[in-house]
């Protein structure tokens, strides 16, 4: 049995925000995409709404260069935006803008998103990150999709960045899911035995015409239909770097936990869906202040409890991909808390010192301002 090479790759998409209402821009300046693109060429690309933008990685063998790279994307598009008044903002919902008074990118893909799928579509003011890991082999990438299922609720508590919607405290670490679940072909993916048979399921689609190709397929993890990928989804997009680094260190040491516990003739049991559902719930409305349960022992486990497990658990892994320190990275988020914790504290102290409603969500935007460009 071949060793896949684990290499990763980082998507991330970005909000643009006005830097002195602090509100989205719904139609930045085309020039502000040119210069761009005239700086980091095709890993930089406009997004289904005006007001993102998405960037990507090209792969890398360790953590440590791929959140480099992000690093200097990261550090380009900020600086083209401070160029025309602009700033970026890595977090899944803007605290408070509207989606009514948005504009949509002008691409007929995207067009059809609006015609096909209704207000749904139009809602779709969320920003993900994504995370690509090579599996070359291709039933090899089935398997490990099937197994990995179970550990998408814990990357998603630990990811959290989208506490409010339209100015509202949701009560959710993760509102970002609530709006994308609305679209078809989303959550968790269906248990496959083959890459075959993952190719049957697109093609029944295509040719029913449901679908164009298995770019449509949203799945939280699913085989990518461009690279010979496993691509992971839901997690929400993180305003730190240092959360990304210890997410993506999570993601590939997982998947070369379960990869090496094939070669022992082992697996990691595949529970009902609804059982993993139950799990993504939690991760959605209580993030990492919460609890997941453990279906092996069948009782809810602190979610920072479970991160000592994981460290534990993926240390020779992490080990051998060297991104051991990265991986640390996720105690430190159980002890502090995702993005969505923080946003809270800076709302919740702004209120303190005497803001208004808006005005300290406007302090929420400028600290997710400042974290954009932090170590």
């Amino acid at each position: 049995m071949d060793r896949p090479s684990f290499t990763l790759g980082i998507e991330e998409e970005y909000l643009i925000v006005d830097r002195a209402s602090r509100d989205l821009v719904a139609e930045p300046d085309p020039a502000f995409f040119e210069a761009c693109s005239g700086v980091l060429g095709d890993r930089v690309a406009a997004e289904f709404l005006q007001c993102q933008i998405e960037v990507g990685t090209e792969p890398h063998r360790s953590v440590g260069d791929a959140v480099d790279e992000l690093r200097r994307l990261r550090r380009e598009v900020s600086q083209a935006a401070e160029g025309f008044g602009y700033a970026v903002i890595a977090a899944s919902t803007h605290p408070f803008a509207k989606w009514r008074r948005q504009s949509h990118t002008r691409k007929e893909r995207y067009a059809g998103l609006w015609s096909d799928m209704g207000l749904p579509a139009w809602r779709l003011l969320i920003c993900g990150m994504h995370m690509h890991v090579c599996i070359e082999d291709e039933d090899q990438r089935i398997d490990l999709m099937n197994q990995m299922s179970y550990f998408l609720p814990h990357l998603l508590a630990l990811s959290g960045s989208s506490p409010y919607w339209e100015g509202r405290d949701t009560q959710l670490s993760s509102y970002r899911l609530t709006v994308f679940d609305a679209m078809p072909r989303t959550g968790l993916p269906d248990q496959l035995a083959s890459f075959s048979e993952y190719r049957r399921l697109v093609e029944h689609l295509v040719s029913a015409g449901c679908i164009e190709d298995g770019t449509k397929i949203w799945w939280d993890i699913r085989p990518s239909a461009r690279f010979p990928t496993l691509e992971q989804r839901v997690t929400d997009v993180c305003p730190r770097l240092s959360d990304v680094a210890a997410l993506a260190a999570l993601y590939q040491s997982l998947l070369a936990w379960l990869f090496r516990l094939r070669t022992r003739n082992q697996r990691w049991r595949i529970y009902p869906n609804t059982l993993v559902r139950e799990n993504r719930w939690r991760a959605q409305r209580y993030g990492v202040e919460g609890q997941l349960v453990d279906h092996g022992f069948g009782k809810a486990v602190p979610v920072r409890d479970l991160v000592e497990e994981l460290l534990e658990m993926l240390a020779d892994d992490a080990a051998a991909l060297g991104c051991s320190r990265e991986l640390s990275g996720l105690r430190r988020i159980a002890a502090e808390g995702s993005s969505a914790v923080r946003q809270r504290a800076v709302h919740a102290e702004a209120m303190r010192q005497g803001a208004e409603d808006e005005e300290a969500l406007r302090a929420v935007v400028d600290s997710l301002i400042a974290e954009f460009t932090l170590p």
